[in-house]
């Protein structure tokens, strides 16, 4: 079995027509994957969670990694 992937913009109505077509055909298995999220949302969810730590110089730092 051959894997294709297509990647469409969702807002467009003929690439929606097109999926629903090919979904039709009952030929093709579809997975629809997540879209994954970029570096700057990734780093705002951190942010969010408290999972950054701020220090006011780099000697602070260093010493709170023990180095």
């Amino acid at each position: 079995m051959a894997t294709m992937t297509i990647s469409y913009d969702g807002r467009s109505r003929v690439a929606r027509n097109v999926v629903e077509l090919i979904r039709s055909l009952d030929v093709f298995t579809i997975t629809e994957q997540p879209a994954t999220k970029g570096s700057y949302q990734l780093s705002q969810e951190d942010i969010r969670a408290g999972r950054v730590e701020t220090f006011a110089s780099s000697s602070e730092m260093f010493q709170s990694l023990g180095i």
